[in-house]
């Protein structure tokens, strides 16, 4: 009977312990992105806004002194495979990017991406 009980239950307590586990994309992003970016341009800010980062083209926010590795990506767009790839590997993405660190965890890089794709 404890058996059958337990069976029944896990499941239900898995399923509401879950969401807490997970971090939302704007943890994400206040935890690893913040400390650099904004989602609007702001004073002192070392790299460029990221609200409206999802199809804008890459390297093109005017005025930012982007690196010669981003500039190279000419044409290409921030979709949400460029956005996984740069942020799982910025140096393999575009080697030489001033970008450091990226999001490690596959689940918070998808967080974080949802996240920005809503910043419009």
């Amino acid at each position: 009977m404890r058996l059958a009980i337990a069976c029944f239950l896990a499941p239900a307590l898995l399923m509401m312990a879950c969401p807490a586990l997970a971090a939302t994309g704007e943890e994400v992003f206040n935890g690893n992105c913040a400390d650099c970016h904004a989602l609007d341009p702001a004073a002192g800010q070392t790299a460029p806004p990221l609200r409206g980062v999802v199809g804008r083209k890459i390297a093109s926010v005017t005025g930012f002194a982007y690196s010669d590795a981003l500039k190279g990506k000419d044409g290409e767009t921030w979709t949400q495979a460029n956005l996984e790839a740069f942020l799982a590997d910025p140096q393999g993405f575009a080697p030489g990017t001033g970008m450091y660190g990226g999001v490690s965890d596959a689940s918070d890089r998808k967080a974080v991406i949802d996240y920005l794709a809503a910043q419009k």
